[in-house]
């Protein structure tokens, strides 16, 4: 590692250094969403139509927004984290653009709607779910069982360095990049639009927790190969690129 890596990576991923992408040539697209164990536990998830929240304005949500870090608790309703969900990664249609080509229009702004992300919870406090780390099935709107037991809480602390609000959260949000999805279209280029989606996501997370009086704190500072290899991911073709707390305030 030395002090010119940044600077070299926006040089080389300018478009002049670009060729021609795996769509252009013709490559299959990758899958809109990863295949998941159907053997594991299905959680229904509240449809985005029955769930209810406080009505706010969005210059009260936008002036309201802070990283919190002391959460009361109070666990969330699974209408609750399903909101949640919803306004971060839910998929409002599946839009066929050729024989070949779809994609999923959500929530967030993603480049060339490539929405190249899996949501991986660390599941702490919430009603009518035990604790353990779920996928988040978003063309489905529904969780898939990943993980349980009872060192998860430890390891995912352990994970993101000891931040000891991590242990005291409802909900920790682990949002995995799948760069191939992004790649396909982009080349090499697409890892710095990885980057900016993460944000928009986290974004929408935080505003949308100020509607259910809950806080969310982001956490860029995590090992990388601890909490890649709790997800089973190689940190490479799917790897952690942002993660965040939430919980209700105290």
């Amino acid at each position: 590692m030395t002090k010119e890596t940044g600077k070299e990576f926006m040089k080389k991923t300018q478009y002049k250094f670009l060729g021609t992408s795996d769509q252009k040539e013709g490559k299959p697209q990758p899958p809109l969403e990863l295949p998941y164990d159907k053997s594991k536990e299905i959680i229904e998830l509240p449809s985005p139509e029955e769930i209810s929240f406080n009505e706010i304005s969005l210059r009260e949500a936008i002036e309201q927004r802070q990283s919190v870090r002391k959460y009361s608790d109070k666990k969330l309703s699974l209408e609750e984290l399903s909101w949640l969900l919803w306004t971060t990664q839910g998929v409002k249609e599946v839009k066929k653009i050729s024989a070949n080509y779809g994609v999923t229009l959500r929530n967030v702004p993603s480049a060339g709607a490539r929405h190249a992300f899996e949501t991986f919870l660390f599941i702490n406090k919430v009603e009518k779910i035990k604790p353990g780390i779920y996928r988040y099935l978003a063309v489905e709107h529904k969780l898939v069982e990943f993980v349980s037991g009872k060192d998860v809480k430890g390891k995912v602390i352990e994970g993101c360095y000891g931040q000891r609000f991590v242990g005291t959260s409802a909900v920790t949000f682990m949002w995995v990049a799948i760069p191939y999805r992004m790649t396909w279209r982009y080349q090499e280029r697409g890892y710095r639009y990885l980057h900016l989606d993460a944000g928009h996501v986290c974004q929408n997370l935080y505003l949308a927790a100020e509607t259910i009086n809950c806080g969310v704190c982001a956490i860029a500072a995590y090992h990388d190969k601890k909490i890649n290899e709790l997800l089973n991911l190689d940190g490479e073709q799917a790897f952690v690129i942002y993660i965040a707390t939430s919980g209700k305030k105290e």
